[in-house]
């Protein structure tokens, strides 16, 4: 019963940190682009919900990066 546990707790935190650090890298792609596009408002809403991904992948499908575009 107790092996049990451990192995499921183990698991557990072995799925947490896989969901966290593709939520960092998502995450990171996403306020990079939202802050070089000057969208703040999107910039915060990143930088304070974690969606496991979710929104980060919104916002970059919501605004591709435009190639050839300079600055």
């Amino acid at each position: 019963m107790l092996e049990t546990l451990a192995l499921l707790g183990t698991g557990l935190l072995a799925l947490i940190l896989v969901l966290a650090v593709w939520e960092m890298i998502w995450k990171g792609i996403a306020m990079w682009r939202a802050s070089k596009n000057g969208h703040k408002a999107w910039f915060v809403c990143l930088l304070v919900f974690n969606t496991v991904g979710i929104l980060p992948i919104i916002y970059l499908l919501l605004y591709p990066n435009k190639k050839g575009r300079k600055r």
